[in-house]
């Protein structure tokens, strides 16, 4: 079973400052083709997500994306996994939280993020499985 580490080994997560514009955050979204980016101080430490679901409501709000800032509507304190966790523990809590994207924590820093999209073949079978049993119990 792969384990987080692995999975965001030399892996270069988007990280921006809370004070970067959604618009910004968008347009670098799009170049990278990612669905999130990690919103963190200087240090690196996680200070909240901003996803694409975010930029919809934004949007959808009436909002300018070019004078609103990731700090005004991105989700603070998001749940993140430590490197050491395995690929179905992060499934399960994608899973069950209802959310695509994991960032991943280590001493506070961030070190990657990881997506439903990570994940094929075993790891989605079994947790598929998995979440078969639970249904038919």
């Amino acid at each position: 079973m792969r384990q987080m580490a692995e999975i965001v080994r030399n892996q270069k997560p988007l990280m921006l400052r809370p004070e970067a514009t959604v618009k910004h955050a968008s347009a670098l979204m799009r170049d990278r083709r990612v669905g999130a980016v990690l919103v963190t101080d200087a240090n690196h430490h996680l200070l909240g997500i901003f996803t694409g679901r975010d930029a919809v409501r934004v949007l959808a709000e009436g909002r300018d994306a070019a004078h609103t800032a990731l700090a005004d509507v991105m989700t603070p304190d998001p749940q993140t996994m430590a490197p050491g966790k395995t690929a179905i523990e992060a499934l399960r809590l994608m899973q069950d939280g209802g959310f695509r994207h994991i960032p991943v924590v280590e001493g506070g820093k961030v070190v990657g993020i990881v997506s439903k999209g990570d994940f094929r073949g075993n790891e989605q079978d079994r947790l598929d499985e998995e979440t078969g049993i639970w249904e038919r119990i």
